[in-house]
């Protein structure tokens, strides 16, 4: 009897000690499935695809960048004008930000190419409603945005949903202070992250369905 016992003892612990690996091994695994996929979120939110348009779209936000990387585009003949965005009432110290894009465009070398669209709206999804008009303006059909790399992909999706009559594609203006695809090695870089992401959810499951 003291032997089955003992044969019937080991073989549980035998099977225990299996069963410890094989939920160890699973384990394992998707923890790096995990590290995988979070070392790669940061890439996702970005894409830096522009294709030749007949309108240059800056979304309002980042000026130092944005605006920038436009006008390169426009030099490389990606677009025949240049529309900024602008929020209608912000005011910096005693000026309106629509002055001072003013400003900054009459101090291009060739500032019939670009003009102002100022809008109201706050998100991503109600200026897409407030660059329409302007866009109908210029006559596109084309329409190549240009805004932070991290903003990428949600704005492409969000105006392709919210305008579409209209093709859109998409470049993205690089800030080495404000973003890189290895967010988790800078404080900024996360919080950054960590804040797209959570807008992205946001829009993907509830806001672009009301």
């Amino acid at each position: 009897m003291l032997s089955f016992v003992s044969i019937g003892d080991q073989n549980l612990a035998k099977m225990l000690r299996t069963a410890k690996l094989r939920w160890t091994a699973i384990a394992l695994a998707f923890a790096g499935l995990a590290i995988g996929l979070a070392a790669n979120a940061g890439s996702f939110l970005v894409i830096d695809a522009p294709r030749p348009s007949d309108v240059i779209l800056v979304l309002a936000g980042e000026t130092e960048r944005r605006p920038q990387r436009a006008l390169d585009l426009l030099a490389q003949h990606y677009g025949r004008h240049v529309v900024l965005d602008v929020p209608a009432n912000a005011v910096l110290y005693q000026f309106t930000q629509i002055e001072l894009a003013s400003r900054y465009i009459q101090g291009l070398p060739q500032p019939a190419l670009v003009s102002i669209c100022p809008i109201e709206g706050l998100s991503t999804k109600d200026e897409s409603r407030d660059a329409e008009k302007c866009l109908r303006r210029e006559g596109a059909r084309n329409v190549l945005i240009v805004t932070s790399d991290f903003h990428t992909r949600r704005a492409l999706d969000v105006f392709r949903r919210e305008l579409p009559k209209l093709q859109f594609s998409v470049a993205a203006a690089h800030s080495e202070e404000g973003f890189g695809s290895k967010w988790w090695t800078h404080r900024q870089w996360a919080k950054t992250f960590v804040d797209e992401w959570l807008r992205l959810l946001w829009w993907k499951a509830i806001d672009q369905w009301r």
